[in-house]
């Protein structure tokens, strides 16, 4: 058997780094299913919510990115009223706090709609 170090091949893919993964998984998220930014980073054998988020705020425009909420259910910050619109689409369930139309007014039922990638949890 041959110790020797092999060179790489050039058809093996590179590995992702940190925020190439955090995409991948938000992309696996189903419809009608969310994961905290806590959750995408446990995911990845990480404790980095904050970085999730913002490899989210740079990077995650082009993802479902309503399905990562706030560990207190909250939507992202900012994007309440975007987000409930993609919610009541994909009927994500919700628990009302409030009169509609407040930014405040709504938690996602994480308990109802929580996901996990396969594997992980």
């Amino acid at each position: 058997m041959d110790a020797r170090p092999q060179p790489a091949r050039d058809d093996a893919p590179a590995p992702l780094d940190f925020g190439g993964a955090v995409l991948v998984v938000v992309a696996e998220i189903p419809s009608g299913r969310v994961m905290t930014y806590g959750d995408v980073a446990a995911a990845l054998g990480s404790r980095g919510a904050r970085a999730v988020g913002r490899v989210m705020a740079g990077e995650g425009s082009s993802l479902p990115w309503w399905r990562v909420v706030r560990a207190d259910a909250r939507p992202p910050a900012g994007h309440e009223a975007a987000a409930l619109e993609h919610y009541e689409r994909e009927s994500t369930p919700l628990r009302w706090r409030g009169p509609r139309g407040e930014p405040d007014a709504y938690r996602l039922d994480l308990a109802a709609c929580r996901w996990a990638p396969e594997g992980v949890g």
